[in-house]
């Protein structure tokens, strides 16, 4: 089944509101086995929409609009997907009276436009709506007259809290009932890798793919890899996923952290929480970036003790106990200060693990000697005394301190 995203409303176009409504469906929809061709945005038009519509349905045997179908005067959704679709609107009484006594619950008085929301289709199956006062509904129609073959349009409202709720209770159980098929796929996520590299190294397996196929992408310092497979059943599915899993890793297990699309973050936070093992961080070029990163996996305070911020030399020495020789004598930005940052919050912590970063985000002060995207990590645990140096060499601030940021759970990841 193929389908198009159709985000409706001016306030997109205009930039004012960000679309997230087309990138949750995306993700939805293809683990449903069905095919996303287009995604597609217009304003509180009813005739660009109708065009919109009629120009996915080229393609598509499924359309998915959100948003206009709120009570003013511009929502013209379901006029315009009637008009299309060969049908009209009737009053539905249930539906009005839930309005009414959600309007109750506001403690609002209900509007006459608040009853234009109770007016549906004649012919839709509808979508109820826990969270507003618009429902949803889907509609379909021959794709041709008497072929037999059918075409879909399914509409949610346009706020996403309430749009995910519909399609969760109301919209995937329908899917699911019309689409063919099973798609499993797995998110593997990998770091210390470039895309073209892991590309490279993973050409065997996608030159000539079939079932199951491999997608590798960069996103945010990061290399990801989507193997997914649709089958009858999910059983099946998942068991052809799992095979390929076995000859991804056999090529770049070494660079793999995640299995599941989980981050970083979370997955070190588990590994510590699981090992029962404490931690304190200490960071320079990322100001708390590492710490704001793990307070956000929840039961971390079990073993995450403290993160200090060191961001000046005196920080460093007031905080930390660095020492003014190291710090004269190597600079801010070295190793031997990474490693003495590292020891310190472990010391005035007591964590098992200390661990701190140092570098030179950018995008200016740089030398030759030590350029922009220069970075030490330290790291101490146990006997282990640690310090990773990275050269990344971009002159782009906020990637330089991502990069930093992922490199410390790295270090925490293949050190524990």
């Amino acid at each position: 089944m193929r389908a198009a995203i159709l985000s409706v409303g001016t306030e997109l176009l205009f930039g004012q509101t960000v679309n997230t409504n087309a990138v949750y469906l995306s993700r939805k929809l293809n683990a449903l086995g069905i095919d996303v061709m287009y995604h597609h945005t217009v304003g509180d038009n009813p005739d660009r929409l109708a065009e919109m519509i009629e120009t996915s349905f080229r393609d598509c045997d499924l359309v998915i609009t959100t948003g206009g179908l709120g009570p003013t005067q511009d929502d013209m959704t379901k006029e315009t997907v009637c008009r299309i679709m060969g049908d009209h609107l009737v009053m539905h009484d249930d539906i009005l009276r839930s309005i009414k006594n959600r309007m109750l619950s506001y403690k609002r008085v209900m509007t006459d436009n608040n009853i234009k929301q109770a007016e549906m289709p004649s012919g839709c199956r509808i979508f109820y709506n826990d969270s507003g006062t618009a429902p949803g509904f889907a509609l379909d129609r021959e794709r041709e007259e008497g072929s037999g073959k059918k075409q879909w349009i399914a509409c949610m409202p346009g706020p996403p809290g309430e749009m995910t709720g519909m399609f969760e209770k109301s919209v995937q159980p329908w899917l699911e009932e019309l689409a063919k098929g099973c798609l499993y796929y797995r998110e593997v996520k990998s770091f210390g890798i470039g895309e073209s590299d892991l590309e490279t190294i993973l050409l065997p397996l996608i030159d000539g793919q079939t079932d199951p196929t491999i997608a590798t992408y960069a996103k945010n310092g990061e290399t990801m890899i989507r193997i997914a497979s649709k089958r009858d059943t999910r059983e099946e599915a998942m068991e052809a996923v799992a095979g390929m899993l076995e000859r991804v890793e056999e090529l770049c297990g070494q660079y793999i952290y995640s299995y599941d699309g989980e981050d970083y973050a979370q997955v070190v936070g588990k590994m510590l929480m699981e090992r029962g093992l404490s931690i304190s961080s200490a960071e320079s070029c990322t100001g708390g970036m590492f710490a704001a990163a793990l307070t956000d996996v929840p039961g971390i305070s079990a073993v995450f003790d403290r993160g200090l911020v060191t961001y000046s030399n005196r920080a460093k020495t007031e905080e930390l106990g660095v020492s003014h020789d190291t710090l004269s004598k190597y600079g801010a930005v070295s190793r031997e200060t990474a490693l003495e940052m590292a020891e310190g919050v472990r010391r005035v912590s007591g964590s098992d693990i200390g661990i701190s970063v140092t570098g030179i985000a950018g995008p200016g002060g740089g030398t030759p000697e030590k350029p922009v995207g220069l970075v030490y990590i330290g790291f101490v645990y146990g006997e282990k005394r640690e310090c990773r140096e990275i050269r990344r060499m971009l002159n782009d601030r906020v990637r330089n301190r991502r990069n930093a940021m992922l490199s410390m759970f790295d270090v925490i990841y293949r050190n524990v």
